[in-house]
């Protein structure tokens, strides 16, 4: 008897088991594609399924986690004065960065899954996907030394209010993610900015990050982070979204495999350079002085329009609409980010904003559309 034909015949009852039926059906249809194609939707057009589409984001992630976990390691042991160099004591931090890093994604996945399955089954539909890719997005934006109950309170308002509330899977129109990082803003500011939060297990110790340091200008950056540093991601932050080459590892693998728009990536550097020209013209304070390029260094920019903007379902949708939706969230994010001190990293927030009004740039791309069609008709 073949994997498949066991599966089928160990299927509970749909009416007698309902919940164990839901458990049922999304183990199923992860472990095999769906034998049809689908003839509806926004997103799934061939046998690639949703699930899978999913996996190829969570694959393009790993070596985030990776790096992440390292990281983690290498600042605690900074903070410590032991194993400073990069090379040192490489297993120990790896340990330490693990046991930091993986209960955050275990929480993470368990929370949002469990509020899924709770959902699909009083609902009487199948498992919806997203939030496998949600699940393993949220631990790479908060810092390792996140306090697990606020963990799991920012996943539960992000799911039911941000999502679930809308319909679930495909009828949100803000990003989950990035809505559980502004819950724990807004809701526990003390623990998740601040210069005391980037560096986990090591108390009283005060890791600003490049963010924090360029207030007062690039000096005050590269006073105590080499370029190096900042580029290669070995500086305190969010686990997931300090490396820039695996980021951008992740990005050209989402875009080969079309997963995620390069359109809007590319809309998004030029709105940021665009606006960082601005700024450095203008120079009316030291923050607004550090050359537009470094802002790439900074922050969470490169994760933020790779991995964020790119949601296909909270993002524009037309050609036009994903450049557009591009350079408002890299002008608007570098504008929130110098003018608001409080908020140095403003890219969240930018993208949270054009959440909102991408319907609304997808309906005057349409409507323009049609009107160039009635005048060549």
């Amino acid at each position: 008897m073949g994997l498949l034909d066991f599966f089928k015949k160990i299927e509970p009852d749909k009416k007698k088991s309902g919940f164990l039926h839901t458990l049922y059906d999304g183990f199923f249809t992860f472990l095999f594609v769906p034998n049809h194609r689908p003839t509806k939707g926004a997103h799934v057009h061939d046998h690639t399924d949703l699930k899978r589409t999913m996996i190829f984001v969570v694959l393009a992630l790993v070596p985030l986690y990776i790096f992440g976990m390292f990281n983690v390691g290498h600042q605690h042991y900074l903070a410590l004065g032991e194993y400073v160099g990069v090379g040192e004591g490489i297993g120990a931090k790896m340990l330490y960065g693990a046991l930091k890093v993986l209960p955050i994604y275990a929480i993470s996945m368990a929370v949002g899954l469990g509020i899924e399955f709770y959902f699909a089954f009083k609902k009487g539909h199948a498992i919806e996907e997203g939030y496998l890719v949600t699940g393993a997005l949220i631990p790479l934006i908060m810092p390792a030394s996140l306090p697990i109950w606020i963990l799991v309170l920012a996943i539960v308002f992000a799911v039911i209010i941000g999502k679930e509330a809308f319909g679930g899977t495909g009828m949100n129109i803000v990003n989950v993610a990035l809505l559980a990082r502004v819950f724990v803003f807004f809701a526990y500011p003390s623990s998740i900015s601040g210069d005391a939060v980037w560096v986990a297990g090591v108390d009283g110790y005060a890791g600003a990050t490049p963010l924090a340091l360029a207030q007062n200008g690039w000096a005050s950056v590269t006073n105590t982070f080499s370029t190096e540093q900042m580029w290669w991601g070995l500086i305190p932050g969010s686990i997931g979204e300090t490396s820039k080459p695996l980021i951008i590892l992740g990005a050209m693998f989402l875009i080969l495999t079309r997963i995620a728009s390069w359109r809007i990536m590319l809309g998004g550097i030029i709105g940021m350079v665009l606006m960082g020209f601005v700024f450095n013209a203008w120079g009316a304070t030291p923050f607004m002085e550090v050359p537009w390029y470094y802002h790439f260094y900074m922050g969470s920019f490169l994760f933020a329009i790779a991995f964020m903007a790119t949601d296909p379902v909270t993002a524009a949708s037309t050609n036009r609409g994903k450049w557009i939706y591009g350079i408002l969230i890299g002008a608007f994010g570098l504008i929130i980010r110098i003018f608001n001190p409080a908020y140095p990293e403003g890219w969240m927030l930018a993208i949270l904003l054009i959440n909102v009004f991408a319907p609304l740039i997808d309906y005057f791309v349409l409507q323009s559309n049609m009107k160039k069609r009635l005048k060549s008709a």
